[in-house]
């Protein structure tokens, strides 16, 4: 009999959630799944929504103790979907217990803490993958193919940004994400995301340069009380890239009619590409080779179809033209992860890669701080 890998959960908020619906939903999109899974283990530090979630869920073991979930021998994977926090003792302990980890971004909290993981993964014989989501689109997936084939050319300038409005209200209280002691912030928080599709689709930074604003001085508690605001809710970031290019990277929780938007604008000596998360379908592409005579002959932007377009063996449900949804990302990203399991191969974005990420979320604090270039 196939062996079913059972699958434990640290955290059941909003993402935790949504890994729960795409190890629920894989079988609808891959027939067969990449690998047989099943929900096994759930903890929270919330007893009333563990109630819930094992009837709502299936899951057979609910926790407070994450360590229960990690020691637990019928337990081989670990999702984290924990506050940023808790990640760095949580991923330790998974890795020291051998299970394979699939784990929100950021991957820690400090240059510190990425240290400490990476020394412990020198030793690690699982999989463990980053789930930067925006990756696993069909257009985003289609640059990056583009971008491997050469079509760009030499990269000359571009913008990538995660615009969302969340915080403009300044009566909306305080959450963990704006809450330094649990590793928040905006720059941890969305331009973890912008940094990593910068990287994707342009290789390694070369060096940085940072600035932040913080809207308002202060904002409410949960009980209505004012109280100091600590992190930034805008990060922009001027960078030059390895491999060419000069651009900007931004972050921001106060872009005032934003909904939640991850895009780009990347140009170089051969072409161009445009993508943003709110109109997903689509991939606009310029070649410069197209010809602009007669009359403009066929020179300027095209808008490339990918819509649901996912490579085998995807299965096609419920067809490559019906439009792709944000969740479809999750599903995508998990596929993949549970694929590299299954064939012990290496997966990217890994748990190395989330070193890397925060080697860069660090450099740009660094050089805020010290009003400098810094190298990463």
């Amino acid at each position: 009999m196939e062996k079913v890998y059972k699958v434990g959960i640290i955290g059941f908020g909003f993402m935790g959630r949504v890994r729960a619906y795409a190890y629920q939903n894989l079988k609808f999109f891959y027939q067969p799944a990449p690998l047989p899974v099943r929900l096994f283990g759930l903890c929270d530090s919330n007893r009333a929504l563990l109630d819930r979630a094992a009837a709502d869920f299936g899951f057979e073991l609910v926790t407070t103790d994450f360590r229960e979930l990690i020691e637990h021998p019928e337990i081989d994977i670990i999702n984290i979907c924990s506050p940023n926090l808790f990640h760095r003792e949580q991923i330790l302990a998974a890795i020291a217990a051998g299970k394979h980890i699939y784990c929100d971004k950021p991957l820690v909290c400090s240059a510190e803490e990425a240290a400490e993981i990476e020394a412990a993964l020198a030793g690690y014989q699982g999989i463990g993958q980053m789930a930067f989501n925006y990756r696993f689109f069909p257009a985003t997936l289609r640059a990056r193919e583009l971008v491997d084939q050469g079509f760009l050319g030499q990269p000359i300038a571009f913008r990538v940004a995660y615009y969302h409005s969340g915080s403009v209200d300044p009566k909306k209280p305080m959450g963990w994400k704006q809450d330094r002691s649990f590793g928040g912030g905006v720059l941890y928080d969305m331009a973890s995301h912008s940094i990593d599709m910068t990287c994707h689709l342009l290789g390694e930074y070369d060096r940085v340069l940072g600035s932040s604003l913080i809207l308002y001085p202060s904002r409410p508690d949960s009980s209505g009380r004012p109280v100091e605001v600590q992190v930034e809710d805008h990060v922009v970031v001027t960078a030059r890239m390895k491999k060419g290019g000069l651009g900007v990277v931004e972050g921001s929780k106060v872009a005032t009619g934003s909904q939640d938007e991850l895009k780009f604008e990347i140009y170089g000596t051969g072409g161009a590409l445009r993508w943003n998360s709110i109109d997903p379908n689509f991939l606009d592409v310029f070649d410069q080779a197209d010809p602009d005579v007669p009359l403009g002959g066929d020179l300027g932007f095209k808008r490339v179809a990918a819509v649901s377009r996912y490579p085998a063996p995807f299965s096609g449900f419920p067809g490559p033209k019906f439009t792709v949804g944000w969740l479809m990302g999750h599903v995508q990203s998990l596929a993949a992860f549970l694929a590299a399991v299954r064939d012990r191969k290496p997966i990217e974005p890994s748990l190395a890669y989330g070193v890397y990420n925060i080697r860069v979320l660090e450099a740009v604090r660094r050089s805020e701080r010290e009003e400098r270039w810094v190298e990463v």
